[in-house]
């Protein structure tokens, strides 16, 4: 039997809903690894269902390393609500540290790097994850870097 705890456990962790937690819990039998991987499965599902919706609202992240390494990240959304929230400003700095470890001359390029906090996953799949939470399209716009 699942637990109220272990479904706001998941759901603490992962950002679904709490219907989603139960149905991933009792699909994989308690396995919490189990249905954290359902769960991304149908995150990305739900991401390839919102690509090419407008996306109107974002931010611009900006992240500067030791002085010497400075990087701009133009990240956007469809609503200001969401270009608000933690999940997405989280996303916005974690890309921009991305690109200052991790230069990369085109979008394509730096969407297929290997996530330098998971390098099992790409940049594109930590995007998609956050699409899955926030339920808003969102796209990686501009980007710079500069090195002295």
């Amino acid at each position: 039997m699942i637990t109220a705890k272990e479904i706001a456990a998941l759901r603490e962790e992962t950002g679904a809903g709490v219907m989603e937690c139960k149905q991933a819990l009792t699909e994989a039998s308690g396995d919490v690894n189990k249905a954290k991987e359902i769960l991304r499965e149908r995150g990305q599902l739900k991401a390839s269902k919102r690509e090419g919706r407008a996306t109107g609202a974002g931010k611009i992240e900006a992240y500067v390393h030791n002085n010497r390494v400075g990087v701009l990240v133009e990240l956007r959304t469809e609503t200001d609500f969401v270009a608000r929230s933690e999940p997405f400003c989280e996303l916005a700095h974690n890309l921009a540290l991305q690109l200052a470890a991790m230069p990369a001359e085109t979008a394509d390029e730096f969407l297929t790097q290997p996530f330098i906090r998971d390098e099992s996953r790409t940049v594109s799949e930590i995007l998609k994850d956050t699409i899955a939470k926030v339920g808003e399209n969102i796209t990686l716009g501009k980007f710079y870097r500069i090195e002295i």
